[in-house]
């Protein structure tokens, strides 16, 4: 029977990940305000531990660290937090993680000692990358990395928290899908969800490639810009700015196709066995998300006027992107669920 406390064991994962959300939206801040070096160094800002760094002081240390010639000083105070500010939640995220692992390692349940411990490995793995992303200067692998690790951290974090919830004993009408459908789906789950994936790597590739100017290569406007590009449905690929944005959109096109037909599927596969599909939302969802996103990276590209972008829009392509993401995850992790279950006993 589950419990009717307002507080459960199972909340501690899921604050964690809607931290863990809150540092990608940050991050996706610091992105559009080009504070990706406004802390050069790591793990201090400018020598200190406080982000209130004059000018002068910023100068200051450039001088006594030359190697730091592609410097983009002198940052604003705001510029200076945001860095701060990330890297203080990604600090302040690890005492959950701790303490999920306290109460994990009290108990007797193999599996979440090692999920937690994986958690706990992957935050560490990921504040690395974030050094690294600092140290290369945002290079375009290391955000790629970075919004990987943190994607895959969030999901773990959910996966902890429904196998926590399933201990609980909740008892959600969608754990009752027959396992012939996701035995039939579930590749294809899969392949949705790492598509998903690839298609948030692919969009990281032309946000931080060459500076971010990957973003206006296939020009701006309605038409010219979006949904065309160079006004040319086929443009010549020669150059790699164009390439890069090419396969953006050709793989958003493909992902989304597989993503709506997929859904529809499974769906009809439900609607078979008299079931309510419920397990089909979450792709549904992922699916819908897609084609919002859509028209927001559309629309990003539209309202651009002499390369000025409406930065805004580029945050909320960002995150709708890893609303989408997400959807899918959750979708796979509960056909996961379902599929490994046993089987209910026949009376």
């Amino acid at each position: 029977m589950e419990s009717k406390s307002w507080w459960r064991p199972s909340h501690l994962p899921l604050i964690t990940a809607i931290m863990a959300l809150l540092i990608v939206l940050v991050g996706g801040t610091i992105r559009i305000h080009d504070a990706g070096v406004s802390c050069p160094d790591w793990p201090q800002c400018f020598g200190t531990w406080t982000f209130d760094v004059s000018e002068e002081d910023q100068m200051a240390w450039y001088e006594d660290n030359p190697g730091n010639d592609d410097k983009l000083a002198p940052y604003s105070t705001f510029e200076i937090f945001l860095e701060w500010f990330h890297r203080f939640l990604a600090a302040v995220i690890a005492i959950p993680v701790i303490a999920s692992c306290v109460l994990a390692f009290r108990g007797t349940d193999v599996r979440m000692k090692r999920l937690t411990a994986s958690i706990f490995v992957l935050l560490g793995v990921q504040a690395v990358a974030g050094a690294i992303t600092v140290f290369y200067k945002n290079v375009d692998w290391s955000v790629a990395l970075h919004l990987v690790l943190a994607l895959s951290f969030i999901s773990l974090l959910l996966w902890q928290w429904l196998l926590m919830r399933l201990d609980e004993g909740v008892n959600w009408k969608l754990m009752q899908t027959p396992p012939s459908v996701i035995h039939e789906h579930f590749s294809r789950m899969v392949m949705m969800t790492l598509g998903v994936l690839l298609l948030m790597v692919l969009g990281a590739w032309v946000a931080s490639t060459a500076g971010g100017q990957y973003n206006q290569s296939c020009s701006v406007g309605l038409g010219e810009g979006w949904p065309q590009c160079q006004g040319d449905w086929f443009p010549s690929l020669d150059g790699t700015g164009i390439m890069v944005q090419m396969i953006h959109r050709i793989g958003a096109l493909v992902i989304g196709i597989a993503l709506i037909t997929g859904s529809m599927r499974i769906k009809t596969s439900c609607m078979d066995v008299d079931n309510d599909g419920m397990i089909a939302r979450f792709f549904e969802a992922s699916a819908g998300f897609w084609l919002l996103n859509i028209f927001v990276g559309g629309f990003y590209l539209i309202l651009a006027k002499d390369g000025s972008f409406p930065e805004w829009l580029s945050l909320a392509h960002l995150m709708v992107g890893v609303a989408s993401t997400l959807s899918a995850v959750l979708g796979l992790m509960f056909a996961l669920q379902i599929r490994d279950s046993p089987a209910p006993e026949e009376e």
